[in-house]
């Protein structure tokens, strides 16, 4: 590895020097940057979609190395060509800015979330399904779409645990609870609290993606709701399967972090609208006092659910640190390694990114939402949605202000393909494959990786075509 990684610096670095790449203050100049510095940023993202598919065992006890390569492949030539001072500055600027607000919030919601348990079983039936696929969406603007999927897939496998016809439930499950619903607050899915950190109000996406996901959740739970009747009535003629859980009353425990949840939410909008004008400077990198008391609080919380939690409920819940800890390591990679792709998109159509520019962009220079919302929605398919997400916020120019005003159509359409689309594959969003490693460790025979993207195919691409022609042409 150590000699791979000499060979690819020894390549790298005399191709990556950017000559007046970095401006006299200090930082990345686009316009100057070659279409090399986005090839780490491109290989680590690779590199997570394919790696738990392709070689997951060798994945699962290498991943940080993979991370801590392609990040080298940024920082090593940027120390070479730029200096100390600015490698310096630029990784304080990501790690206080960015990656530490964004996994402060991931870490304490996966904490608070791991410590409600829905104990008992539901008897199924399609109003039952629907009621909780429905109510499942509806959470995951609040817990996020790893907390709703982490406390609700349990529950619902429990429900459907006596039925010859159970995959679907799971398939839509994936659709709603897990992608979908989490469009209505930065709280729900990555991507939307990255937008929040640079500058979106907190319910601007309530209120702008409410009718896109309404729209969206109701067709795809009626589709849910009518092949589940049809399946129903199909099992009816069948001999009945014994119920291996026994119906029993719903308990919920560990209500106490609901109250946490609570105090995350306070938290978060205490740091979008309270404006001390009191900031911290470290390493050249302003830190405001909101925002800093946010991330304290954060910490304060995600100890409070562990000691206030009960253990038992913890391990009912199959709680584990492994996924976030996954989620840390990579995500520190992949911030640094998207620092010159942002760079780049700041440049726009004097970039190297000016084709991609010409791509979402009208001929009379208005912006392409049609091509906004599938590109952003394909590339989360595939890519981690967070990322992907930045990128296209950066290519339709940055300012949160004016996105959220007369780019509003433009954010929404981002907003939109990130989150919605994140359901076309397992590897879309972090919770689609931990619910499909759940339901197959309980029984459910879940769709091959291929199997299950024509079942986003034929349920989902008519939806995202539909919602097309209504909201974004």
């Amino acid at each position: 590895m150590l000699r791979f990684l000499s060979l690819a610096l020894c390549i790298a670095i005399p191709s990556l020097a950017p000559d007046a790449a970095f401006a006299a203050e200090g930082g990345l100049d686009g316009t100057k940057l070659s279409m090399l510095w986005a090839l780490p940023f491109a290989g680590i993202l690779l590199c997570i979609a394919t790696g738990p598919v392709l070689y997951p065992h060798f994945w699962e006890h290498h991943y940080g190395k993979f991370a801590a390569f392609w990040a080298a492949l940024v920082i090593v030539p940027l120390w070479f060509t730029a200096g100390t001072t600015t490698v310096s500055h630029t990784i304080a600027h990501t790690v206080l800015l960015e990656y530490l607000p964004f996994i402060l919030l991931l870490l304490s919601l996966f904490t608070v979330s791991g410590g409600i348990y829905l104990q008992g079983n539901l008897h199924d039936s399609v109003f039952t399904n629907t009621v909780l696929l429905g109510f499942g969406t509806l959470m995951a603007s609040v817990v996020g779409t790893t907390g709703a999927s982490m406390i609700l897939i349990r529950p619902l496998l429990r429900c459907n645990d006596d039925r010859r016809y159970n995959v679907h439930v799971v398939v839509f499950f994936i659709f709603l609870v897990s992608n979908i619903g989490g469009s209505l607050s930065p709280l729900g899915d990555p991507p939307l609290f990255l937008g929040f950190l640079r500058g979106v109000d907190f319910f601007w996406t309530t209120t702008h993606l409410f009718p896109d996901t309404l729209f969206a959740a109701g067709i795809v739970l009626l589709i849910f709701m009518l092949l589940d009747i049809y399946l129903h009535r199909r099992e009816g003629r069948l001999p009945k399967i014994k119920d291996p859980t026994p119906d029993s009353a719903l308990r919920l425990h560990g209500k106490v972090n609901l109250l946490l949840l609570g105090v995350i939410i306070a938290a978060i909008l205490m740091s979008g609208s309270w404006k001390p004008d009191i900031s911290f400077t470290v390493l050249g990198t302003p830190v405001e006092l909101q925002n800093l008391l946010r991330d304290l609080i954060l910490v304060i919380v995600t100890f409070a659910s562990l000691m206030l939690s009960k253990a038992e409920h913890r391990k009912a819940n199959d709680f584990k640190w492994g996924p976030i800890e996954e989620v840390a390591i990579l995500f520190a990679g992949i911030f640094i390694c998207i620092v010159p792709v942002m760079a780049m998109l700041q440049a726009g159509t004097n970039g190297p990114f000016a084709p991609l520019v010409a791509l979402v962009t009208h001929a009379d220079g208005t912006p392409n939402n049609v091509a906004y919302f599938w590109l952003t929605g394909i590339l989360s398919s595939f890519l981690d949605n967070a990322p992907t997400y930045l990128v296209f916020f950066e290519l339709a120019g940055g300012d949160a202000k004016t996105l959220m005003t007369s780019g509003a159509a433009t954010l929404a359409a981002i907003s939109a393909g990130a989150v919605f689309m994140g359901a076309n594959t397992y590897i879309g969003n972090a919770p689609n494959f931990m619910v499909y490693a759940i339901a197959r460790d309980a029984g459910v025979k879940m769709p091959s990786f291929f199997a299950y993207i024509l079942w986003s195919g034929a349920v989902l691409i008519p939806v995202f075509l539909l919602m097309t022609w209504v909201f974004f042409i």
